[in-house]
């Protein structure tokens, strides 16, 4: 049986952590991984989204959509963004960290800004909270910037402090096997930091690793409280945490994993474990209500998951856990990209995804009856799209972009790729939308 080859490296613990090499498999694809875009990806899985649509030029246009600017100020590309008040920041492969403003957004010229933040090693990811930027490196670091009243972005401190590694360092049941013959204090990762996630409290701050680890940092005085070890077979690729404290995580070894702690509880419990994929797992959202999470892969697919409310059906299963598909169920598969699904994104009623295959596409979730319509197609990257960020345009009045006037929701999307370029696109939803149709946008 033959998996669909991850156009990326897929984070796994048997790739060279070199960033030229990464880089240079992002754009490899094979024979195998051509005959397969034209097969359904995981046919077990149901589709929500309808067969058959109508000819582009014949159907009604559902959503309307527009690039309203495209940023250039990056020289390598952009491996992550991130949305905090009016700024969108973005981090790139050769370790600069950019602020954009995000207002007004009619023109390139209004979004340039300075480099915010500049380090040695490649940026995988970014997430703000307050006066604090958190970024994750290549180099098995995080760093945490300061943001001056002036707008000047400081370098505060590397996690681990100096202070947390030197009180771990002389007792010896601080140390774990890193590998063989080698041992390290738990509040370090050894490879690289694959993604940041903090609660909506902003007092904890989750790091996942290639390292198959994933941590707890506290982000009063910036110790680390946890450590989760072997936690996945393979590379964590992704961490999202839910508002009610459930934390997932993804995996090059094809599995989401959900974990819990309990305030009795000193570390985070395994509750449940989705097998679905069949390729590397590479990005989660969560829907706002924390009900629904979806899931990208290197098969091409987002399966949908819903929580699975009835206790009563919930038994125990491997490792102490819950059995998966008693604990969240998948309910269908969102299909329509061609090539790996990279990143994900969620804001409102509408979730984005980024591919391999150059496009962004919005989903939106149609009435109860769990269809979803593909909104749009962005087309305007010249190479794969590695990164999302979205948002519900509140003070959008259409001026400037082409949306059409009267009521309906708008959406900012963010998209950033190999081309080293961020697009962004403007979704305009009418307020009863139900047609499933796609249209495409190119810039």
């Amino acid at each position: 049986m033959g998996l669909l080859p991850c156009p990326l490296p897929c984070n796994s613990q048997t790739t060279n952590s070199s960033e030229d090499q990464s880089t240079l498999s992002i754009h490899l694809h094979s024979k195998s991984s051509s005959s397969l875009s034209s097969q359904s990806s995981l046919p077990t899985v149901p589709s929500l989204t309808p067969q058959k649509s109508q000819p582009l030029d014949q159907s009604p246009t559902p959503a309307h959509r527009c690039c309203v600017a495209t940023l250039s100020g990056h020289s390598s590309y952009v491996s992550s963004l991130a949305l905090a008040g009016e700024f969108l920041y973005s981090g790139s492969s050769d370790g600069e960290v950019r602020a954009w403003n995000r207002s007004p957004p009619g023109s390139d010229a209004g979004h340039a800004v300075a480099a915010a933040a500049i380090s040695t090693s490649a940026v995988k990811s970014v997430v703000a909270s307050g006066d604090k930027l958190f970024t994750a490196h290549q180099d098995h670091k995080i760093r945490v910037w300061r943001i001056d009243a002036d707008g000047r972005y400081r370098l505060a401190t590397s996690l681990p402090t100096l202070a947390d590694r030197l009180a771990r360092l002389f007792l010896a049941k601080n140390y774990v096997e890193v590998r063989r013959h080698k041992k390290c204090t738990w509040v370090h990762h050894v490879d690289a930091v694959s993604s940041l996630a903090l609660t909506h409290d902003g007092s904890a701050l989750y790091s996942a690793s290639w390292d198959r680890s994933f941590k707890v940092w506290r982000v009063s005085d910036f110790r680390c409280v946890e450590s989760v070890e072997r936690a996945h077979d393979d590379a964590i690729n992704a961490v999202v945490v839910s508002r009610d404290g459930l934390v997932y995580t993804c995996s090059a070894d094809r599995k989401i994993k959900v974990w819990r702690k309990e305030s009795h509880q000193r570390k985070h419990a395994l509750v449940a474990t989705l097998e679905r994929h069949r390729s590397a797992v590479n990005a989660l959202a969560l829907s706002e209500d924390c009900c629904i999470l979806y899931s990208g892969a290197c098969d091409r697919s987002i399966l949908v998951w819903e929580r699975v409310q009835d206790e009563g059906r919930r038994g125990k299963g491997t490792d102490g856990g819950v059995e998966g598909e008693h604990y969240m169920a998948v309910v269908g598969a969102l299909r329509g990209h061609t090539k790996a699904v990279l990143c994900l994104a969620v804001a409102g009623d509408v979730v984005c995804s980024g591919s391999a295959d150059h496009t962004v596409r919005v989903w939106r979730r149609e009435g109860e009856d769990r269809s979803y319509s593909c909104l749009a197609v962005c087309e305007g990257h010249a190479k794969p799209v590695k990164c999302l960020a979205a948002s519900v345009d509140v003070d959008g009045d259409g001026e400037g972009s082409g949306s059409p006037s009267g009521s309906g929701t708008r959406y900012m999307v963010y998209s950033g790729g190999l081309d080293c370029k961020i697009k962004v696109w403007r979704i305009w939803v009418p307020p009863s939308l139900t047609l499933l149709t796609t249209s495409i946008c190119y810039a």
